[in-house]
């Protein structure tokens, strides 16, 4: 019996949240028509195992390639307008191919083409949109709202195929792009209906996107727990993708199936995603992250072993649904603990980082598993990756998952004064900080190991170098000294202190000998 925290459905109370999950949901299936048709009609017109895997390379390589910067843009800028640029150019974008396959002018070529640009549009517009539905809810309901966004991009992975196919029967695959348009002019709809809210004002100087991006590398280097979900996230993408890819080539070549058993194949996939995703939040509770993402590891890549080997569609059609189920499952659960490790102000870059991993992982493995597919065979091909998934298990030592706590993401109060003679100018720098500390000799080893920790802050922040010193002219006082690129970058540095930082802090004064205050000091480089 799901409780009334772990419920999914608690979101759906939040009218503007469930407002833009059902928006999103059209325009995952309207998206999800339009690859099963490519990849379907690509097999027709080329008979390329490549060039079908090819289609799933056009959709998500953009992930790979816009996700960041579009998550530095979400972060700084308007998001209504990031958003709604987005889908006014996608739904010309998907117009102009409805109309090219309707009068029989597009080949593999513009179809690849177009589908890329369209893929450009939702890279662009997802790190906004998903900071929108997250402000749309309280911060304990996270979790199950990102579920709630996962159901809806599964239903729809499972909805969207089935309604692909049976358009593909009945009037031509043509019409599931005109379709798609439908389904992106719905979500603009709603968007401009419930714009997402605007930034609040900061008097700090505002992120340019190259620096924007820089910080957010360094942030998701620097904090171990995102740092961690990230490699798992792509480890278990870029092999599990050799199923979604090459299925296809599984329906046509393996199992004799037309269009409708194609669409019948993904939608085994997609039922089963949601299926899990009514009690993910239960069992996530009861079992843990590991567990559930290991579990994934193991049962997906059996899962792939049946489809490499198994030609009696019914045995097929059950393993899909139960490897949709592990791919939700593990999925999911790297997507939350990413969110909920990252503060407000890098959390769009978060999840931005988070979508690189996934679909960029997904895009390169399905070029790769298509092409190994080619020359070695599609048996081949699913062993080799189900061996890769089931090695994706051993990551669990060295990289730990964990969710973050409110410590981890709620802003710090800043109460120390710059002490200055003149403030620098916005770009003036490298900026160079000394903070100095006189404790007690017998407190050094738990002094250091305690200043050790503030190493990962520091970085994860905005510093390009840190290190802790000995005074060797007073073998009590210790110096902390760490280098940000600029004047601005650090006070934004300053500004993303969490309440977790701000504890770090505290123990590390904590050795302080009596009578002693911390001092601090800013350099700034001349030559």
């Amino acid at each position: 019996m799901t409780t009334a925290n772990s419920s999914i459905w608690v979101t759906l109370r939040h009218d503007v949240f469930r407002a833009l999950w059902l928006a999103g949901g059209l325009y995952f299936v309207g998206n999800a028509m339009q690859t099963m048709a490519a990849a379907w009609m690509m097999v027709e017109l080329t008979g390329s195992a490549f060039l079908a895997a090819l289609v799933q390379t056009a959709v998500f390589l953009p992930m790979f390639l816009l996700a960041l910067p579009a998550g530095v843009l979400a972060d700084i800028t308007d998001r209504r307008r990031l958003i709604v640029g987005a889908l006014v150019t996608q739904a010309i974008t998907g117009s102009l191919l409805a109309v090219l396959l309707l009068v029989g002018w597009a080949g593999p070529t513009t179809m690849l083409l177009l589908i890329f640009v369209a893929g450009c549009c939702t890279a662009l517009l997802s790190p906004a949109w998903n900071s929108t539905i997250n402000d749309s809810i309280p911060r304990e309901e996270m979790p199950q709202a990102i579920t709630c966004v996962s159901i809806a991009f599964n239903a729809a992975r499972a909805l969207g195929p089935a309604l692909a196919g049976l358009v593909f029967a009945q009037v031509g695959g043509s019409w599931n792009f005109a379709l798609a348009v439908l389904t992106v002019l719905a979500m603009l709809v709603i968007v401009r209906r419930h714009p997402p809210a605007p930034h609040p004002p900061s008097r700090l100087p505002a992120e340019r996107l190259w620096g924007g991006m820089l910080s957010a590398l360094r942030f998701a280097r620097h904090s171990q727990p995102v740092f961690a979900q990230l490699v798992r996230t792509v480890a278990y993408s870029g092999t599990g993708s050799a199923l979604w890819a090459l299925l296809p080539i599984i329906g046509q070549r393996q199992l004799g199936l037309g269009a409708e058993g194609y669409g019948l194949l993904m939608a085994c996939l997609g039922g089963g995603a949601v299926a899990i995703g009514l009690v993910i939040g239960p069992l996530r509770q009861r079992l843990g992250l590991e567990t559930i993402v290991n579990g994934g590891c193991v049962v997906y890549g059996l899962v792939m072993l049946v489809a490499a080997l198994v030609r009696w569609p019914p045995v097929v059609y059950l393993a899909l649904a139960i490897g949709g189920a592990c791919w939700m499952a593990a999925m999911s659960t790297f997507n939350t603990a990413t969110q909920s490790s990252a503060p407000p102000w890098v959390r769009a870059r978060a999840m931005a980082l988070h979508t690189v991993s996934a679909l960029g992982s997904f895009a390169i493995g399905s070029a790769l598993w298509g092409a190994l597919s080619g020359l070695f065979g599609l048996p081949f091909t699913l062993c080799l990756a189900a061996g890769g998934m089931l090695a994706g298990a051993l990551l669990a030592r060295p990289f730990p998952l964990r969710m973050g706590e409110r410590s981890d993401v709620t802003p710090a109060s800043v109460d120390e004064l710059l002490i200055l003679a003149d403030e620098p100018a916005p770009e003036a720098g490298p900026v160079a900080v000394e903070i100095g500390y006189r404790i007690s000799p017998a407190a050094a080893p738990e002094f250091l190991d305690a200043v050790a920790a503030l190493r990962g802050p520091r970085r994860r922040d905005g510093a390009t170098f840190w290190r802790v010193y000995r005074d060797l002219s007073d073998p009590a006082r210790y110096v902390e000294r760490f280098i940000v690129t600029s004047w601005a970058d650090y006070l934004h540095q300053r500004a993303r202190a969490t309440q977790a930082d701000s504890h770090l802090e505290t123990r590390v004064r904590s050795f302080l000998a009596p009578g002693e205050a911390v001092t601090m000091q800013h350099y700034l480089a001349e030559r």
